[in-house]
């Protein structure tokens, strides 16, 4: 994990625009956003699935390039004042606080279409049909009916207390389109998959995305600011919609074992081709441990 976190870090800087000209203020602020304090989850899922299809490594950089870009643009946004107005990403002050609303709004901007910029360039690492196919997964785990669309329900859902299956089914939107999209495009980048080896890909990117999402609830309420490197505490306090405020802490507990336990379950066939899955999902779940 630590070797392709580093090997992205480069990546990701080398694929923004360089600090000169008319608009260093908003690179500046782009670089600022993007390199630098993530976990970059979705590149290593992204990673892990191409280990299964035995994707190229050029490929799969260029992938995991432009999910980082659509998650931190998602992010700068969230944070906004008129969104979640959070002052703290990554344990640094967000976008909007270290430069201004405006600057931040044209960050997200600029990241999102600098993401399928990446994806549609022609290169000879990625056909252009797959390019095309890499363009349209991301475009639909991004709009509104994936990432857009599950943060308009938590926007709406604010001081209300949700049923679970309607929560799930936000958190399917919000936070695990993008991260299924991660292991789709990861795959996408190698030989193409068994109808049975696809499904199974798909049943373990459900259940580790919804892990995330819980882990995330799990975290937000037992640890503090620092540890986090954003915000603690902000879905108490502005009355969020949480696993942990519907089912409370040791059932949400109980609840990240069985997604786990799903998760592994969904890469037996897939033997030591699925390694690298198996550690992300612990990963993810040792979070809170």
């Amino acid at each position: 994990m630590q070797e392709i976190r580093a090997r992205i870090e480069l990546v990701l800087d080398s694929s923004l625009p360089t600090l000169d000209g008319d608009l260093t203020g908003l690179h500046e602020a782009m670089r600022y956003a993007l390199v630098g304090g993530g976990k970059y989850v979705r590149p290593l899922l992204c990673f892990a699935a191409g280990e299964v299809t035995q994707a190229c490594p050029a490929a799969l950089d260029r992938v995991a390039c432009a999910l980082e870009m659509v998650h931190v643009y998602s992010l700068v946004h969230d944070d906004l004042p008129c969104m979640d107005n959070d002052t703290l990403r990554r344990g640094k002050p967000t976008v909007h606080v270290q430069f201004d609303e405006g600057t931040a709004l044209l960050v997200g901007d600029a990241l999102q279409t600098q993401a399928f910029s990446l994806l549609s360039e022609t290169s000879s690492v990625l056909t252009a049909s797959q390019s095309l196919a890499l363009v349209h997964e991301l475009a639909h785990a991004a709009g509104s009916f994936g990432m857009v669309g599950g943060q308009a329900i938590d926007l709406a859902s604010v001081g209300q207390r949700l049923p679970q299956n309607v929560l799930e089914a936000m958190h399917r939107m919000k936070t695990g389109a993008l991260l299924r999209a991660s292991l789709r495009m990861g795959a996408l980048c190698g030989d193409p998959l068994s109808d049975e080896a696809r499904e199974m890909l798909d049943v373990y990117a459900s259940a580790v995305g919804l892990l995330f999402q819980v882990v995330d609830d799990i975290l937000d309420c037992t640890e503090n600011s620092n540890t986090l490197g954003k915000t603690a505490g902000k879905d108490a306090k502005y009355a969020k919609p949480t696993y942990v405020s519907l089912l409370g802490l040791d059932a949400t507990r109980a609840l990240t074992k069985q997604l786990h336990a799903d998760a592994y379950k969904a890469t037996e066939r897939l033997g030591k081709r699925a390694n690298r899955l198996r550690a992300l999902a612990n990963f993810v779940v040792q979070r809170i441990h």
